[in-house]
C-alpha cells in the first residue's frame, strides 16, 4: 500500500528516535559498567587480595579444648588478616606436638619448605624425618638414627572467643598434660561447689582445716556436671584424674570426714587458657605414700613428682602440726564422723545414680 510523504516522515522520525534512545541506553549501560569496574578495582586496591584462613564456627570459652570440627575455612581480605593466620590445618595441629619425653615439636621453614623439628631439654635442635618404609619418625644424632614417638597435646583457647574469630597460634595454648593411660573419670558428691560452676570450667580441689590451713589437693581439672532430668546435678561432679590424683583425693576425703569443721571445696580459674596449673600442696599421710610407691598403675613421672613435692621436711611438718593433730584431737569422734560421712556419701551416690537412670528412662519414653 502506498504511503504519503507525511506517513514516511513520521515513520522515519520514529525509527530515528528509537535508534537515538537505544544509543543513549547503550552509552548509559557502558558508563554504569565502567563505574562498576572502577568501584571493584578501588575495593581490591583498598582491601588487597583475598586469602583463606580458619575461623571458629562457634563460641568457645577460655580453657576449652579446640578440635578440628570447631574450625571452618573462610575467604577474607588479606589486609584484615593477622600474618600468623593460616589456611593449613596441619600448622595448627603441629603446634600441639611433643615427643614421649615431653620435648617440644615445632614447624620451621627450611629451603622454602615447612619441616618438623624437636628441641631437647638441653636446647639442642634436630630435624625430624620419616622413614618411607615404616613411617616411623626419627632424628639423626651423632650420625645415628634415634627413633622418636610423637604425642598430640590438646590445644585450648587462651581467652574467650566468639564465632568467626580467625584462629592463630597466639590464641591457642597447649594443655597442661596429655591424657595418660592411668586417667579415669571419677565421680564425687562431697565437694562444696561454686554456685555458678558449669561443665567445661576448670577448678582446683582444696582442703581447708578449721584452723584456716588451706591445701591444694588436685589442680586445674576440667569439670563435667551430670544432668539429672535435664538439669545440672547440684552436688555431683565428674573429674578426669590420674591414679596418684585419685589416691590424693581419697586421702583428703577421709581426713575431711574425720575432722569436723573442715571442708573439701572447689575454686574456679578465671582465665584457664592463660593460667598455669597450681602446684598441689596437700601433704599425704605415710600410708598413702606407701601405697603410691607400691602401686603399678602410678606412672614413674608422677611418683617422682610426688616424692619431690611431699617427701620434704616442710610437708612432714605441715602434716604433723596441723592435720594429724586435728585428727588426734577428735579421738573416737573422728572414727564416728568418718563412718557417718562415708555412709552419707554412699547413699548420695546411689540416689544420684537412680535419679540419673530414671531421667534417662523418662527421656527414652
Amino acid at each position: 500500500m502506498a504511503t504519503n510523504p507525511m506517513q514516511r516522515k513520521a515513520r522515519n522520525s520514529f525509527l530515528l528516535g528509537m535508534l537515538i534512545m537505544l544509543l543513549i541506553c547503550g552509552i548509559i549501560i557502558a558508563l554504569l559498567f565502567m563505574q562498576l569496574m572502577n568501584n571493584n578495582k578501588k575495593e581490591q586496591e583498598k582491601f588487597g587480595k583475598s586469602v583463606d584462613v580458619y575461623a571458629l564456627n562457634q563460641d568457645v570459652s577460655s580453657g576449652q579444648v579446640i578440635t578440628s570440627d570447631m574450625l571452618v575455612k573462610q575467604t577474607v581480605a588479606e589486609k584484615v588478616v593477622p600474618r600468623n593466620a593460616t589456611s593449613d590445618l596441619s600448622v595448627i595441629e603441629n603446634y600441639a606436638l611433643q615427643d614421649k619425653e615431653g620435648n617440644e615439636i615445632y614447624t620451621k621453614a627450611k629451603n622454602g619448605e615447612a619441616k618438623l623439628y624437636v628441641r631437647k631439654k638441653d636446647n639442642t635442635e634436630y630435624e625430624i624425618q620419616q622413614e618411607e618404609e615404616t613411617d616411623n619418625y626419627y632424628i639423626t644424632k651423632s650420625g645415628n638414627k634415634e627413633y622418636i614417638e610423637l604425642n598430640t597435646i590438646p590445644l585450648v583457647a587462651k581467652v574467650n572467643m566468639k564465632k568467626n574469630t580467625i584462629i592463630t597460634t597466639e590464641f591457642l595454648n597447649k594443655s597442661d598434660s596429655l591424657v595418660q593411660d592411668d586417667v579415669r573419670k571419677q565421680q564425687y558428691n562431697m565437694i562444696i561447689l561454686p554456685m555458678d560452676l558449669v561443665t567445661g570450667e576448670y577448678v582446683d580441689i582444696r582442703f581447708m582445716l578449721p584452723s584456716g590451713q588451706d591445701y591444694i589437693v588436685v589442680s586445674k581439672k576440667e569439670v563435667e556436671i551430670p544432668k539429672v532430668g535435664g538439669v545440672d546435678s547440684e552436688d555431683t561432679v565428674w573429674l578426669n584424674l590420674t591414679e596418684d590424683e585419685i589416691l590424693n583425693m581419697s586421702c583428703a576425703i577421709v581426713e575431711a570426714f574425720q575432722i569436723p569443721g573442715s571442708k573439701l571445696y572447689a575454686t574456679k580459674y578465671t582465665e584457664p587458657g592463660m593460667q598455669d596449673a597450681a602446684t598441689p600442696t596437700y601433704p599425704l599421710n605415710e600410708s598413702t605414700i606407701a601405697l603410691l610407691r607400691n602401686n603399678p598403675n602410678v606412672l614413674e613421672k608422677a611418683m617422682n613428682a610426688i616424692a619431690t613435692r611431699y617427701n620434704n621436711n616442710n610437708a612432714s611438718e605441715l602434716r604433723n602440726n596441723h592435720i594429724n593433730n586435728a585428727i588426734s584431737a577428735q579421738g573416737d569422734q573422728a572414727k564416728t564422723n568418718l563412718e557417718t560421712k562415708m555412709q552419707e556419701s554412699t547413699s548420695n551416690s546411689k540416689t544420684d545414680r537412680k535419679e540419673y537412670l530414671d531421667a534417662l528412662s523418662g527421656a527414652a519414653e
